[in-house]
């Protein structure tokens, strides 16, 4: 299968795009998790991977999202965000997510990475306003690969998303993003109105055949304002999206990712093991985008890597969650992340002060961490790029 994408992607896209895609983010991605785990031996915590939410601008209401609007909105400034990716280049980190709300609202994003050449972007989209010439410009700048947010066909699609033919504007995008070679990537979160519809072969035949080249697949979490609980999935329903996960990687000719599963296929949380942390529009250091609580701050005079790695809050973090669970803390056990906050006396970073009571409100769920019932990669391609790029970071709820 991967014979059969690399001939895909040397057709399909740009060479000058392919070369920055297999340099920036393929070789440079393994140097930067060898220098996490040398670090991890000494003791520091700065991750391998950064994932930036630049803007809570948004043109969508979607079901279990944590962004809130504010108005004006919330932003990190150009020269914050400068400031952000390099210090992580300055640790060995050239790979960035780049989220919102939507961060094509975002004005200036493309100065910016056009600005770091020596890194490689990821643009979480909706898809609705990547238009020809915003696919034009991501070409021209080189090192940026759109990830176009699909969350089921057309009538799962709006009612998930808030909107009106989003399933179609999503298309669109990627139609857009073929016709310019880029290196397109489609992502995915799965619930109970959209797994038999996504998380299907028939459908990653489908992004194959509209020039996808890879499809990052998620759990819901039933968060934000509008949690829609009922659409989590259960635990029978989280073993059957590992197993699809697992086979359809042996025949699509398209990378499947997931932010759940090492190689053996046991749970894994991306800010517990500390490889990846999310930065909110405020300059908030999250444990990722959904938990929205903070202790430390890019924008109160110290440094990005100054105010991670001396993390009182999370260290505590990444020590309880640990002993917890190799899960989701936000699906098992609410209950502790309320307490850190009250140990810490962390903040709550969301902009609707309200995470508090959501978080009281939440009830327990299951995980992707299934005890006994693991399922390890059938791919040796995949068993060792989860060892040497951890294919898969929480981003996207």
């Amino acid at each position: 299968m991967m014979l059969r994408l690399a001939r895909r992607m040397m057709r399909e896209v740009e060479p000058r795009l392919l070369l920055k895609f297999a340099w920036n983010f393929g070789w440079k991605g393994m140097r930067s998790v060898k220098r996490f785990r040398r670090r991890l031996r000494r003791g520091e915590y700065f991750p391998a991977f950064l994932f930036i939410s630049v803007t809570d601008s948004c043109n969508l209401r979607c079901q279990g999202c944590w962004v809130t609007r504010a108005n004006p909105p919330r932003e990190l400034s150009a020269a914050a965000l400068d400031r952000v990716i390099t210090a992580g280049k300055r640790h060995g980190v050239s790979f960035f997510g780049i989220l919102g709300g939507e961060p094509l609202m975002y004005e200036g994003l493309f100065d910016v990475c056009a600005g770091h050449p020596d890194c490689y972007f990821l643009i979480f989209t909706n898809g609705t306003l990547l238009t020809a010439e915003t696919a034009e410009r991501m070409r021209a700048v080189g090192n940026v690969s759109p990830l176009v947010s699909i969350e089921g066909l057309e009538a799962v699609s709006d009612e998930r998303r808030g909107g009106k033919n989003v399933y179609a504007k999503a298309l669109a995008a990627l139609d857009h993003c073929r016709r310019s070679r880029l290196v397109t990537g489609v992502a995915t979160s799965i619930c109970r109105s959209n797994i038999n519809e996504l998380a299907t072969a028939r459908f990653v035949d489908e992004l194959v055949r509209r020039g996808v080249h890879y499809v990052w697949y998620y759990i819901y979490r039933p968060v934000g304002p509008a949690p829609a609980p009922e659409l989590a999935l259960g635990p029978e329903q989280i073993g059957e999206l590992r197993r699809f996960l697992v086979r359809v990687r042996t025949t699509a000719p398209i990378l499947v990712v997931d932010a759940y599963w090492d190689e053996a296929g046991n749970a894994l949380c991306p800010a517990a093991v500390g490889i990846g942390y999310h930065i909110g529009p405020g300059g908030d250091v999250e444990p990722c985008p959904p938990i929205q609580i903070a202790k430390d701050s890019i924008l109160n005079g110290q440094g990005v890597y100054e105010a991670i790695t001396g993390s009182e809050f999370l260290a505590d973090f990444r020590a309880q969650v640990s002993g917890a669970t190799r899960g989701c803390i936000l699906l098992e056990n609410p209950d502790l992340l309320l307490a850190l906050m009250a140990k810490h006396a962390a903040r709550d970073t969301s902009g609707r002060n309200a995470v508090r009571e959501e978080l009281a409100a939440m009830c327990a769920r299951p995980s992707h961490h299934m005890p006994g019932r693991e399922v390890p990669e059938e791919s040796r391609f995949y068993r060792f790029a989860k060892r040497n790029w951890f294919f898969g970071l929480g981003a996207y709820g």
